[in-house]
This record gives C-alpha cells, structure tokens and sequence, in this order.
C-alpha cells in the first residue's frame, strides 16, 4: 500500500447528543483515495476497548487475512468455530456509515456503545485501519503512547483529564 493510502495522524472530536461528529480531513482524504465511496466501516476492535474503522474497498484485505488465518488454523486442526466468530466480527458487528459534503457522520447507537463514544471521539490512524477512541478510555489503556496522544489531544481543546 502506497505511504499516501495509510492513516496517520489523529484528532478529537466532539460528539453531540444524536451522534453526530465529524471525520477529521485526514481520514476523509485517504478513505477517498482509496475508495469512491464517501463512507467508512466501522466495527469493534478485536483486541482494544475502542471502534476501528476503514474505507469499504479494505475489507477485500481483510476477507484475505481471515482466509490466511483459516488455512493455518485448519492445517494446525484448529477448530471452525474460531474462524467464523472471526468472520462474524470483522463483517457482521460493523455498521456501514456514509458521510456528507462537510464529512459528518452519525456514529450508530450500536457502535457509540461498542466503543464507549460518549461527547467525545479520538481518531488514531494505524496504517490500513484507523481507531475511534473515548479519549478518557485511551487515557487508561496499558498503551504509553496512546495514553500520551489521548492526553495532548485532551489538553489541546482545554479539557479536564478527569
């Protein structure tokens, strides 16, 4: 993947009460040069206390690695059942969310819940994908670097770090 088809950089965002906000310019930018859609994925993160997200033509790569990861569980005798809560997970628990000319979103009450999103959203890109954080849940994550990022972000605004 082209260095210009990665997320990177972050952000923080304020939610309102219907669960509007806006994806920063940073992700509307690759998610547009990597797709036509002006929409993103959004699911729960598979390990983290957080939503990850990524533009509807990554999720090729994604039914890809799954499949990888299938053969090797099979070759090793795993079981089925890992591969399709897998699969359950990364296409089933995901809500397809377009956004408009000015790059809102209205964040499904299915997700806000999932990634504990309350008032405030912290976009962290990580590469293929990028992350949707409370930041107040990024400040208690075992994650240096991520505790640091939800703090700076936090204080930018003139925020309380609770």
């Amino acid at each position: 993947m082209e260095l210009e088809h990665l997320f990177n950089g972050s952000a923080l965002n304020a939610v309102d009460g219907k669960g509007r906000l806006s994806v920063p310019a940073f992700i509307r930018g690759v998610v547009e040069r990597r797709s036509d859609a002006k929409a993103i994925v959004i699911g729960q993160h598979a390990v983290d206390s957080c939503l990850t997200a990524y533009d509807r033509g990554y999720g090729r790569h994604l039914q890809a690695e799954i499949e990888r990861k299938r053969l090797i569980e099979e070759a090793q005798g795993g079981d089925a059942a890992a591969h399709f809560a897998r699969a359950r997970r990364t296409f089933g628990v995901t809500e397809d969310v377009p956004y408009d000319t000015s790059g809102r979103i209205i964040l499904p009450p299915m997700m806000r819940r999932k990634g504990q999103i309350e008032d405030l959203a912290l976009f962290v890109g990580v590469g293929g994908t990028f992350e949707i954080w409370n930041p107040y849940v990024a400040l208690q994550s075992g994650d240096e670097d991520l505790k640091d990022l939800a703090a700076y972000r936090l204080e930018e605004k003139g925020l309380p770090l609770q």
